[in-house]
């Protein structure tokens, strides 16, 4: 900006020098540092802001200052009505100046439009290389909230025209972290091996079996009913599944249900569940029993022993095997009630 100073018959100009718009992070920043350069960095007046017409002032300011500086030449030979280089940017838009404000603009057939206003028709010629473009770019940008390059392109299309906008809209928002995000497509992640218990191919059925139970269900014995419980089984490798019925859930009933498994299934040498506590208690019991016994027949039964493996704390995504065979598995201890069952 120039201001003129009159002293006598000598004419002295200054140059105000604005602030640099590349060391900015918005547009708005930059417009209010602009105002304060202008209007308030001598007497710390902060009024300027709440003023729509200095707001509109210092907008044009900045996009004059952009012009002069992409466009010096074009600026000089529109200003003084000589016609500009052949080779200029700006021949194909038929550019005119506007001298009210002092800024070119794009020319055209549409003078006589009606329902238009002048900046739609002629929009404000902008280089896209300028830092000022870049942060009216970033501006739309965030205020309709990262749309795509065209939705932006349209908007910006109402009041500037920016050569080459549309790649310099793209170049924006390839490099904005929130367009980044919006746009980013969600990868599924990458699945882990199998689990040993899962690829036991040469043992036999439940060598590795899963364990949970679920209920209640009630069960009528004579002219009373009852809660009863379902334990399911399940065989980590085939996907066999065994299922029998519960009075508790204690430690006592599970470890019932558990000989009456081994009776028809096979001794199992692992089994894998949540942490219930009927099946934790269960764990401490056989441990107790089985060093309560005599040395010779503990070493007989050492290799035979039955490996408890718990899942993880606060680890619902875990045990899903056997978990999800409850709910098809429900239907079938319909069977068991009945007072002869039980």
């Amino acid at each position: 900006m120039r201001n003129v100073t009159f002293c006598g018959s000598l004419v002295m100009e200054q140059h105000t020098r604005l602030p640099d718009p590349s060391f900015f992070q918005s547009w708005n920043d930059l417009v209010k540092a602009t105002i304060q350069d202008l209007h308030g960095a001598a007497d710390g007046n902060s009024s300027a802001y709440s003023s729509a017409e200095t707001w509109r002032e210092t907008e044009v300011e900045l996009l004059r200052r952009a012009q002069q500086s992409n466009f010096p030449v074009e600026v000089k030979n529109l200003q003084s009505g000589v016609e500009i280089p052949l080779s200029s940017r700006l021949r194909t838009l038929s550019p005119e100046f506007d001298h009210t404000l002092g800024l070119i603009r794009v020319g055209g057939r549409l003078r006589r439009i009606e329902g238009f206003n002048e900046e739609g028709i002629h929009p404000i010629v902008l280089d896209p290389s300028h830092p000022i473009t870049k942060l009216l770019i970033q501006n739309y940008d965030e205020k309709l909230l990262h749309p795509g390059p065209e939705r932006v392109f349209a908007e910006v299309r109402r009041k500037y025209w920016i050569l080459r906008g549309r790649e310099a809209i793209r170049r924006h928002q390839h490099q904005c972290r929130e367009c980044q995000r919006w746009r980013a497509t969600t990868q599924a992640p990458k699945m882990a091996d199998l689990p040993p218990a899962r690829l036991r191919l040469f043992k036999p059925p439940f060598w590795s079996t899963g364990v949970d139970c679920f209920g209640p269900f009630t069960v009528k014995i004579g002219r009373r009913t009852e809660k009863r419980w379902g334990i399911i089984f399940k065989c980590m490798t085939t996907r066999c599944v065994h299922l029998d019925l519960i009075e508790n859930l204690d430690t006592d009933a599970f470890l019932m249900a558990f000989r009456r498994f081994v009776s028809r299934r096979g001794q199992p040498a692992e089994l894998l569940s949540d942490r219930g506590t009927n099946f934790r208690g269960g764990e401490a019991e056989l441990k107790e029993a089985i060093t309560a016994m005599a040395p010779s027949l503990q070493e007989q039964l050492a290799k035979q022993q039955v490996k408890f493996q718990f899942n993880p704390p606060s680890s619902p995504h875990f045990g899903g095997t056997w978990e999800r065979e409850i709910r098809p598995q429900q239907q079938e201890l319909k069977y068991f009630q009945s007072s002869d069952c039980v």
